[in-house]
């Protein structure tokens, strides 16, 4: 499939937009036959569209809290992924395919589209958005290898770039995609847009602002009047009422006043000692290797150490010491996903995610 690319200008024009959206709906037509490097599942088959916004969720300490906008704009560094996850499914249960026009974003609705300008080239490229990330550093996109090339970026590896989402065909593909219709389908309506046989969808209107309640006036003071109230009656004098020990209290425990048996140190330990060490608190983690010799482990340990904080944990298999190399500990089954889908798709086909 030859490259467009496309030469940005500011501002931008309607011709640009037009080719930018062209070359988008040009990569759908081989999205349903094309699979351009590594192995991994096929394309060929029609896949269903899915919309998706998803919860927050915590990485590293940071809380990303996606959301569904159609006017964002972002600037930072984009990054690209390429032969290594090509097949896997993405954060939305498409296939990655790298020679489709997509990329992944942090918060953005899935699917979404936006334009991505290479600042430091003035080349741009309209891709669609159907994954999670990046979460290494400051980058703000994950490009696909295709949409990588067209901005020039996939030898330096990285580019500052500026995102410009397009609202009409946002709008489009959420439509097509809430209908059940795939990437195809999609992509078809990005390309009716360009082509004006599809009319822009509008964005439904925010809710009118409830006004605000008239104020009401204060009730006049309450007129203050003078009651005899009579002191109240003298109290019945207590009685001392006999209670037996316990029965499995030992003969000869001393006793308070009250006849109970005081507290002892080991009474009370017995009830207090209830902290969990922090070696077994519950939690999810994302395993990405198990070696025989811990200097395996700490090689293991010293590359995964950009995704997260990797831990070594020593335990026993088959009666042999093993070492465990472990990325966590994560709130939820889907933020330890991310990461391990991130791990799998920059090589570490070992990944998974384990709870404790």
């Amino acid at each position: 499939m030859p490259l467009v690319l496309v030469k940005l200008t500011f501002p931008l024009s309607g011709t640009l937009r037009l080719c930018g959206v062209a070359a988008l709906a040009a990569s759908l037509a081989a999205c349903g036959s094309s699979s351009k490097g590594g192995g991994g599942a096929s394309s060929s088959v029609a896949q269903r569209g899915t919309y998706k916004i998803g919860q927050p969720y915590k990485i590293d300490g940071v809380t990303y809290t996606p959301r569904e906008t159609f006017d964002l704009t972002e600037t930072g560094t984009a990054s690209w992924y390429g032969p290594g996850f090509h097949g896997k499914s993405t954060a939305n249960g498409e296939r990655y395919d790298q020679s489709d026009r997509t990329a992944a974003h942090r918060t953005l609705q899935m699917p979404a589209i936006v334009r991505v300008t290479n600042l430091e080239n003035g080349r741009s490229t309209v891709v669609r958005v159907n994954d999670r990330g990046p979460f290494a550093r400051s980058r703000v996109i994950d490009l696909s290898r295709t949409a990588a090339e067209e901005i020039d970026m996939v030898g330096r590896g990285t580019a500052r770039v500026r995102i410009d989402q397009l609202q009409a065909e946002s709008l489009a593909v959420k439509d097509v995609a809430l209908s059940g219709g795939g990437p195809a389908e999609q992509q078809q309506a990005v390309a009716q847009l360009a082509s004006g046989s599809r009319a822009a969808p509008t964005p439904a209107p925010a809710p009118a602002p409830v006004p605000a309640p008239a104020p009401v006036a204060a009730p006049p003071p309450p007129v203050m009047q003078a009651a005899y109230e009579p002191p109240p009656a003298p109290a019945a004098p207590a009685q001392t009422v006999y209670s037996p020990p316990p029965r499995n209290v030992p003969f000869g425990a001393p006793r308070s006043a009250s006849g109970d048996v005081p507290p002892t140190i080991a009474s009370l330990s017995a009830t207090t000692a209830t902290a969990t060490p922090s070696s077994q608190l519950n939690g999810f983690f994302v395993q990405v290797g198990a070696f025989s010799t811990q200097e395996n482990a700490e090689k293991q340990r010293g590359a995964v150490r950009s995704y997260g904080h990797p831990e070594i944990s020593q335990a026993s298999a088959g009666g042999r010491d093993v070492y465990r190399v472990r990325l966590g500990p994560y709130t939820t089954p889907d933020a330890a996903g991310i990461v391990a889908d991130r791990l799998k798709r920059s090589g570490y086909g070992d990944a998974r995610v384990v709870s404790e």
